[in-house]
């Protein structure tokens, strides 16, 4: 009992190690956007394809990563060594091409430990997976805003970009062989199911658009509080920036802090509270203009939970072997909803300015409100228990 206890806060450390780096390399792209600008002589298309190309990597892992691990094993930690291989691209090279292909690396890898971590964790501790879950995307928040306040200070050149990421690599490579290590506990199948079972996009189509509403409204919140709060509602930069700063803020204290009512009331009760509390504060915050921001600055408290607790919502209605087969296609299907009402938003802005485009944010996440109770309440979870 002693040593298992031992094995089991040793892979939750591992998992901490990797969230931490997780949250510092994602962040790094947009620190470094000018260093790279400068060093490649790049105009704003070639910039842009450095963002394409992080979302494709993000698609492709997460819909071909989980074929090849059904199961987070220690001799299939693959998914941390595409990590660590793109780090040693962007140490090791200066060129643009390759700075090209260690995105699509990076970022889809990133993705698919993100989102295997996030699945695994529960089965690590079944009595409160809920706090250890949304713990870990604290720490992941930890790495992404510690690395924007400390490292943006210093991102004026390349060199310090490939130090980073020398210093990334080191900490992967640490985690990888500590992965090897440990005795991560299975999931138990249903042996009598076929192994490529088929899976029900009766349950798949719903989630998806759960999925791609949530991460349409949060994620514009991320590239357009600031330019909207400039260019529309005329606030200084300053204001603007400590608005979104006080959103981010919002995020780390939930995920930390309503964290332990996940267990308490209940994965599918806690997010439906949730959910609701956080579509309030981020639909009055967003459409009442100058007046309100500051309740959609506060609304990331209130909706910090609801995304690691809808990856977590996935094996509640899929067998065990089925899991991260579907997560792979609900995310990344999600994502490219959001990927390509990013590039219609840019479209809605330009015909119709701020103030009207701006409803589309609101009116995306009470779309995510309602498919989301639909859903809940139509459909009810599988009874699956690991061992």
């Amino acid at each position: 009992m002693r040593q298992g206890e031992h094995n089991r806060r040793l892979v939750y450390s591992v998992f901490m190690l990797l969230m931490l780096g997780l949250g510092s390399s994602d962040s790094l792209r947009g620190i470094f956007s000018a260093v790279f600008q400068k060093q490649f002589q790049l105009d704003n298309t070639q910039l842009g394809l450095i963002v394409t190309v992080s979302y494709a990597g993000n698609l492709v892992f997460l819909l071909l990563g989980s074929r090849f691990s059904n199961q987070f094993r220690p001799k299939r930690v693959r998914q941390v060594l595409i990590w660590m291989l793109a780090l040693a691209i962007f140490t090791l090279t200066r060129n643009y091409i390759w700075l090209l292909v260690g995105m699509l690396l990076v970022m889809g890898s990133s993705t698919l430990l993100n989102t295997l971590i996030n699945l695994f964790t529960p089965i690590l501790f079944t009595a409160s997976p809920g706090f250890f879950v949304s713990f870990l995307f604290f720490i992941q928040g930890i790495g992404t805003s510690g690395s924007q306040s400390l490292m943006g200070i210093r991102a004026d050149n390349y060199n310090f970009w490939q130090q980073v990421n020398l210093g990334l690599l080191l900490l992967g490579a640490l985690s990888f062989f500590l992965l090897l290590g440990c005795q991560l506990p299975a999931t138990q199948y249903d042996r009598t199911a076929k192994p490529g079972c088929s899976l029900s996009w009766r349950l798949l189509l719903p989630l998806i658009l759960i999925f791609g509403f949530y991460c349409i409204a949060e994620h514009r919140v991320l590239n357009w509080m600031v330019v909207y709060a400039t260019r529309y509602l005329n606030l200084s930069q300053a204001a603007a920036a400590r608005y979104l700063a006080l959103f981010f803020l919002g995020v780390m204290a939930g995920r930390l802090l309503l964290s332990p009512l996940i267990d308490k009331l209940g994965l599918l009760r806690c997010l439906r509270l949730f959910a609701l509390l956080g579509s309030a504060f981020y639909v009055v915050g967003a459409w009442g203009g100058a007046r309100t921001i500051l309740i959609w600055s506060v609304s990331g408290f209130f909706i910090a939970i609801i995304y690691p607790t809808l990856v977590m919502m996935i094996r509640l209605y899929f067998r065990p072997e089925q899991v991260n087969r579907a997560a792979g296609l609900i995310i990344s299907m999600g994502s490219l909803a959001d990927i390509l009402f990013n590039l219609l938003f840019g479209q809605l802005i330009d015909k119709f300015g701020y103030g009207s485009s701006i409803r589309f944010l609101p009116l995306s996440m009470l779309l995510f409100l309602g498919s989301f109770y639909a859903f809940t309440t139509r459909v009810r979870p599988l009874e699956v228990k690991p061992v």
